[in-house]
């Protein structure tokens, strides 16, 4: 017998990562009935799955992802503990009364012209509904707007590439008088014997023993001794959207994990004995599909840090981190892209997806430019869209106004009780 869901809900979240978990607490928190469906077997994404760490960008005070942060990690400005992540977040949902589907795929939406009556759900029981009164897409590959037939581009606009993926580590046994950490690309540090790491990376991806797309290995601080967070590994060339595609770099990946270790065990004083802790469980995708909404943000506005009358993000910053598509490195030099927007504001305008009444996009599939998106795509500034996705939810469900009529100074108003500094 399959299941079936028999409570309609105020709001539907797709996607239990950064975005949708806050998007979940801030809807629930606000008194809406929400549910949040999750294809894998725990809530957090990027934050549990994902091996992602440090949290990256900034936004303003206040916001949801504050609490998240202090949540999971040991201590501002580490990675994360993935696995108290793992109990922490659901504890969250837990005490906000979200309604939780892990193991559950979204595979459709029952709509009626503009307007979602369900998403489709796929899982061990077979297929169901969860009926809903707003939807929000925080699955970071925008499935549940393409499902509904949202439009959406991919990759940069030249040659539609995207960014690498990548699959995230962690080692330990480092001897603790080894402080060596490497944060990006120009972070230059030299070694007590009087090399210089990134020379040493440099030099080791020119001569075949790192992948021919790898001339950094990024080794970020955990909280504990002895223990760093690899990030290195990438493969080139990847449709996101494409299961052979994936499939092939996760194994090719996997590989990559091996050599890397290698090369630090056999270069680096001090790293000799480590051993592989963990990796992620899951492909680190950095860029899909971005659903086109009824403004599209730019660099050129972020460079310009432009502010506007429906802002639901204010002061995000992050550099423009384009990670080359075709090869190692970054994809483009200051003489192309400034290497830094100014503090910038995000609109609700390009959380709203065209032709579509009662869904919203939070997290790295809002609308946005190729350029764009490589700064709002990491965790903080994410967390904070999915809270202002689960604000405006809330009143376009209590309300039953379409996104295009909420008057979004009642969503700034209610975020700004909440604490956060717009």
């Amino acid at each position: 017998m399959n299941y079936t869901s028999t409570t309609e809900y105020d709001v539907v979240v797709a996607g239990a990562g950064p975005a949708g978990i806050s998007a979940a607490l801030e809807a629930a928190r606000s008194g809406a009935k929400t549910a949040l469906v999750e294809r894998y077997g725990c809530v957090g994404g990027a934050l549990t799955l994902g091996f992602i760490g440090p949290l990256l960008g900034y936004v303003c005070g206040g916001t949801i992802g504050e609490e998240i942060e202090a949540a999971i990690c040991p201590k501002k400005g580490v990675c994360p503990d993935f696995e108290i992540a793992k109990t922490a977040l659901t504890g969250l949902l837990d005490e906000a009364g979200v309604d939780l589907f892990l193991q559950t795929l979204v595979t459709g939406v029952v709509k009626e012209g503009a307007v979602i009556k369900a998403v489709k759900i796929n899982g061990n029981y077979g297929e169901s509904e969860i009926r809903g009164k707003v939807f929000i897409d925080s699955t970071g590959d925008g499935n549940l707007s393409a499902l509904s037939g949202c439009q959406w581009v991919i990759g940069r606009e030249t040659d539609g590439l995207v960014q690498p993926v990548t699959i995230l580590f962690t080692i330990e046994g480092i001897d603790p008088e080894q402080k060596l950490i490497c944060c990006h690309e120009e972070h230059y540090t030299i070694l007590d014997d009087g090399r210089e790491y990134l020379d040493i990376c440099h030099k080791a991806c020119k001569s075949g023993e790192l992948p021919p797309n790898v001339n950094i290995v990024r080794l970020y601080l955990t909280g504990y001794p002895g223990e760093r967070m690899v990030n290195a590994t990438q493969e080139n060339r990847i449709d996101p959207l494409d299961p052979e595609s994936v499939s092939k770099a996760e194994k090719e990946l996997r590989k990559q994990v091996d050599q890397i270790t290698a090369f630090l065990k056999n270069n680096i004083p001090g790293f000799e004995k480590i051993r592989i802790r963990g990796s992620s469980s899951t492909l680190g995708i950095r860029e899909s599909r971005r659903v086109i909404g009824r403004s599209i943000l730019n660099e050129k506005d972020m460079i310009a840090g432009k502010k506007y009358p429906d802002t639901v993000v204010h002061d995000a910053f992050f550099c423009f981190d384009v990670h080359n598509p075709v090869g190692p490195g970054q994809a483009e030099g200051e003489e192309k892209v400034p290497s830094s927007p100014k503090r910038y504001d995000i609109p609700f305008s390009a959380m709203c997806p065209l032709g579509f009444d009662n869904l919203l996009t939070a997290g790295r599939c809002i609308s946005g430019t190729h350029t764009a998106h490589s700064s709002y795509r990491v965790i903080r500034i994410c967390m904070a869209m999915g809270q202002a996705a689960g604000a405006a939810a809330k009143y376009m469900s209590q309300l039953g106004v379409r996104s295009s009529e909420l008057n979004v100074d009642t969503v700034r108003e209610h975020l700004i009780k909440r604490g956060v500094k717009l």
